[in-house]
C-alpha cells in the first residue's frame, strides 16, 4: 500500500505519541514499586578523643559500628575549617560522629569503649597532641546518656586502675560539622603516614601503660 506524505507524517506522530505515553506508563508505574527496606534502626553518639583520625580508626573495629564521620562540635563558628580549630579560637573540639546499631552494641559499650582508647587524664589534649582542640569529651544527647557518661567515669575512678582523676568532659550535644573530605578515613586513604603519626604520637604505648589488657577492648571481650 502506498502512503502519502501526509499520511506518514500522521503515523509517525501517532507512533511517537504511543511510544511516549509507553515511556510515561513505564515511569508512573515504576514510581508506584515500594522502595526497598531501610536499614535496621540506628543511632548516633560523638566522641571527642584527641586526633579524629584515630578516634575513627578505633571506632570502625566495633562489632554494631555501622559509620564513622570526622568532624568538628563544640564552638562558636559555623562550618569550621581545620586550619581555624586547630588554631584553638573557635571552641571546637575534634570529634568523631559514630552511627550504630544499639541491637548489636549499646551505648554503655561504646561508652566503656571509648574511655580506653583514650587518656582520660590528660587535661592539655591526647598523647602527643596539645591544644584545647584535642581535649577529650563526651558530647550527650540527653540526660539518660548523661548518666551512662558520668556512671562510668564514677567507676573509672573507683577502680583506681588510672593515676589520676578523669578529666574528661561530659557536654551537651552541639552542631557537628563535617571535617574536610581528607580527613575522613583517613587512616585507609593514607595507611603508611597514618601508622607513621599513630606509632610516632605514642598513642598505644600510652593506652597499654594506663589500661594495661582493658585497651581498646569493649566490657565483655576484654582480658
Amino acid at each position: 500500500m502506498k502512503f502519502s506524505n501526509t499520511t506518514i507524517i500522521a503515523i509517525g506522530a501517532g507512533l511517537a505519541a504511543a511510544g511516549g505515553a509507553f515511556v510515561w506508563s513505564a515511569m508512573a508505574e515504576q514510581s508506584d514499586t515500594p522502595p526497598p527496606l531501610q536499614a535496621a534502626n540506628t543511632e548516633s553518639a560523638i566522641f571527642a578523643g584527641g586526633c579524629f583520625w584515630c578516634t575513627e580508626a578505633d571506632f570502625d573495629k566495633v562489632d554494631g559500628v555501622v559509620a564513622t564521620v570526622s568532624g568538628y562540635t563544640g564552638g562558636t563558628v559555623d562550618n569550621p575549617s581545620y586550619r581555624q580549630v586547630t588554631g584553638g579560637d573557635t571552641g571546637h573540639y575534634e570529634a568523631v560522629q559514630v552511627t550504630y546499631e544499639p541491637s548489636r552494641v549499646s551505648y554503655e559499650e561504646l561508652v566503656d569503649y571509648y574511655f580506653r582508647t583514650i587518656d582520660p587524664t590528660d587535661d592539655r589534649g591526647q598523647f602527643c597532641d596539645k591544644g584545647s582542640s584535642y581535649l577529650s569529651a563526651v558530647f550527650v544527647e540527653d540526660e539518660d546518656e548523661r548518666a551512662i557518661v558520668e556512671s562510668e567515669i564514677k567507676e573509672i575512678e573507683a577502680s583506681g586502675v588510672l593515676p589520676g582523676p578523669v578529666v574528661t568532659r561530659v557536654l551537651d550535644e552541639a552542631t557537628f560539622w563535617e571535617a574536610e573530605d581528607y580527613h575522613q578515613n583517613y587512616y585507609k586513604t593514607t595507611p603508611v603516614k597514618y601508622r607513621f603519626y599513630r606509632q610516632g604520637c605514642g598513642r598505644d604505648a600510652r593506652l597499654e601503660e594506663l589500661w594495661g589488657d582493658e585497651a581498646m577492648q569493649l566490657p565483655e571481650s576484654a582480658s
